[in-house]
């Protein structure tokens, strides 16, 4: 009986390299006892506990958006994009064996780590918002696409960052170190414990060049309009992910070749 070959395009053959990947990220990262419940169980414990302590202060509400959803939306999208970040950052040096196999691309792994962050957050959104429905609390989704774009925007930013420091740790892999200085800021300086309006206003020019901020603040001002968009901006939101995507492609068109065989 003759072998029968069966032709694949190119465009086959690297979603199926991604598809591959990606199972191998759900299982390495699902590898422990707890798997997907401790991506859950430990995000809404730390919003619980902060919730708590911010709503003694401020009676419950946050400049109209119950403490809970604000606290919320802050330290959802700030671990969404630390990582989302680390986890495209460390994909080539993760998958570097297999990039023996000429199917495989450094971008197919990368592609590989962001969708697996995607997939873990909103399972995580998806269970707080569950959470929050059986206990009857109070909440608002006044624009769900705004805030899937904000949502967007920040997973292609985080990426782009991770393929560039992906691409800088091949040469340089003392660059990992440099990575976790500059992202320990992001926690105090990105909103997620604060508020741009608690800020007074001579101020704002010091913490409205981050993305972040505004990926926060804008999700918050989706869901409730009264409270503001006040000194952020969904045009600088999209700029700054559109030009740090065609800043890393470049990048890794340049320079995966020589990363790689490093």
């Amino acid at each position: 009986m003759p072998t029968v070959v069966i032709k694949r395009s190119n465009w086959a053959i690297w979603r199926d390299v991604i598809f591959a990947l990606f199972v191998r990220e759900i299982k390495t990262g699902f590898s422990d006892k707890f798997g997907i419940a401790w991506a859950v169980v430990q995000p809404v414990s730390f919003i619980i506990l902060l919730s708590f302590i911010r709503g003694r202060m401020d009676g419950g509400s946050t400049h109209s958006v119950p403490t809970f959803e604000f606290m919320m939306y802050g330290l959802m999208l700030i671990q969404f994009f630390l990582e989302t970040f680390n986890s495209c950052s460390n994909a080539i040096k993760k998958n570097k064996s297999l990039f023996a196999f000429r199917q495989v691309q450094p971008i197919s792994s990368i592609l590989a780590a962001g969708l697996f962050g995607v997939l873990v957050k909103l399972a995580v959104f998806s269970f707080v918002f569950l959470f929050m429905y059986f206990l009857k609390m109070d909440f608002e989704l006044h624009d769900l696409l705004f805030m899937l774009l904000n949502f967007l925007a920040l997973w292609l930013f985080a990426m782009s960052l991770g393929t560039i420091f992906a691409i800088a740790q091949c040469y340089v892999p003392e660059v990992d170190k440099v990575k976790g200085i500059l992202t320990r800021p992001l926690f105090f300086i990105s909103g997620v414990f604060f508020s741009l309006q608690d800020v007074p206003r001579e101020y704002w020019h010091y913490l409205d060049w981050n993305p972040i901020l505004h990926a926060i603040e804008l999700t918050r001002y989706a869901a409730y309009p009264s409270y503001g968009s006040d000194g952020v901006s969904e045009v600088y939101l999209f700029g700054c992910s559109l030009v740090s995507v065609f800043l890393a492609l470049c990048i890794y068109y340049v320079s995966w070749k020589q990363a790689i065989s490093r």
